[in-house]
């Protein structure tokens, strides 16, 4: 078992603490800040990654029972067959004065997937696959105003959420945000709204109806879609004309091939995918109708690097994979299988936790005074033990039987060491960051 100080003086906190020095942040992702995990001991780096385990910069092997990259290795790391399609496209050429072919098969596949949809676009990440999918439904409207709920990055037309009341997005998963150097001229233009709330959606749709572009969610996150939701949103954008889009980057390929909403057989006019699309590598697609897509015309949305071979390469190759192995049973099966050692673990060491989200965003808390102190010590002592533990897991398909038996103990350990642990002695680290903050170069 690792000692904490092993932790603390290992290569990657050092590196850290230098990229903070030359990183705004030292990531370039919130969601790998150490900071999110355990402060100071967090390894941070990687130097390999296969399967569903981690190497760090010290050589030390970890089994990821986190975020798998935040939900984007989706059949494990470093899968052989996905990297074998990609090395075959990057040795005929990643970029040419040409169209790569991989980039229509992969438009054919993803509407065969998806009938109701027309046509695709592609980018290669989350937030500008949403910018794309925003900037169309304004140009097929000539509207400006976006309703939304969720998280849905980090570009301006979201951002602006926060400029009439500062604490606009504070509901949507990201507390904290500000909207520094997004232009006050967009105040207005996005509009948050709780989630499975239809009577507020209606109440602020009022009187504006000739205005809104879009309706914009995550059609399932941290539950199933509510029964009628999805539907009754359905109705409330075909009543007043606005364009409704599914942000399936987090939800796609956890619980089917494809769109989360293909469960619920309700449509959206767009939807937009990422993440484990492609497996880790750089993708995303904006799938909608063709009579909302064909408006991708009227304004401008182009990118050199949205034409590389890789992304869509890696995205066939995944499909494929996922498919053939009915990836979402596996998946499926493990989340279920992880909530049931949390819960277990936790019986038995008499600690109270709530236990959350689908299967394949499993999700567990402490119901405690001091459960930020719990959620850290819980991080740091799988750590010790061997593990990228974490309050979430991400279920890949590389998570084999024998990791599953091994973190079930892990869990029966620090569950009971957590119990254990005077009040006044829980941390002896400081405290995961519960949401955005700024980080200074201490």
């Amino acid at each position: 078992m690792l000692s904490l100080d092993e932790l603390k003086t290992g290569r990657g906190p050092a590196l850290y603490r230098q990229a903070k020095d030359l990183i705004p942040g030292g990531t370039q992702l919130l969601s790998k800040r150490p900071e999110m995990f355990a402060p100071d001991v967090w390894p941070s780096y990687y130097s390999k990654a296969k399967g569903c385990r981690v190497w760090d910069l010290d050589g030390r092997e970890f089994i990821d029972m986190s975020i798998m990259a935040v939900g984007a290795c989706i059949l494990g790391y470093a899968d052989d067959e996905i990297d074998d399609a990609v090395v075959t496209a990057i040795r005929s050429g990643v970029n040419s004065s040409l169209n790569c072919p991989e980039e229509v098969e992969l438009a054919e596949a993803l509407i065969a997937l998806h009938p109701w949809a027309g046509m695709v676009r592609y980018a290669r990440s989350g937030g500008e696959a949403m910018g794309m999918a925003v900037r169309i439904a304004r140009a097929h409207t000539r509207r400006d105003t976006v309703l939304f709920s969720g998280y849905h990055g980090w570009n301006d037309w979201y951002l602006a959420a926060n400029l009439g009341e500062r604490d606009g997005l504070d509901g949507q998963l990201m507390p904290g945000l500000q909207p520094n150097g997004v232009p006050r001229g967009l105040t207005g233009t996005a509009i948050p709204f709780h989630f499975n709330d239809i009577d507020s959606l209606r109440d602020t749709i009022k009187g504006k109806e000739g205005q809104i572009a879009a309706i914009i969610i995550e059609p399932a996150r941290g539950e199933e879609a509510p029964d009628d939701y999805l539907r009754k949103l359905r109705e409330i954008a075909n009543e007043i004309g606005a364009v409704l889009v599914f942000d399936e980057i987090t939800s796609g390929y956890r619980m089917c091939a494809g769109g989360i909403h293909r469960r619920y057989g309700i449509n959206p006019d767009i939807a937009v995918f990422a993440k484990s699309m492609a497996n880790g590598y750089a993708m995303s697609a904006v799938l909608g109708t063709e009579r909302v897509m064909q408006a991708a015309q009227t304004t401008f949305i182009s990118s050199t690097n949205w034409t590389d071979r890789v992304g869509p390469a890696a995205a066939l190759a995944t499909l494929r994979k996922y498919r053939r192995e009915r990836a979402e049973e596996r998946l499926i099966a493990l989340g279920n299988q992880t909530k049931a050692i949390w819960t277990a673990a936790a019986a038995k060491a008499g600690l109270s936790i709530s236990v959350s989200g689908l299967p394949t965003l499993a999700a567990f808390g402490f119901q405690h005074p001091q459960a930020v102190a719990l959620n850290t010590r819980f991080t740091v002592e799988m750590l010790q033990r061997g593990f990228l533990g974490f309050r979430q897991f991400k279920a890949s398909l590389a998570h084999g039987d024998a990791e599953m038996a091994a973190y079930a103990q892990a869990c029966d350990e620090v569950f009971a060491r957590l119990a254990a642990l005077p009040a006044d002695a829980l941390l002896d680290t400081p405290p995961h960051h519960a949401g955005f903050q700024r980080l200074t170069k201490e």
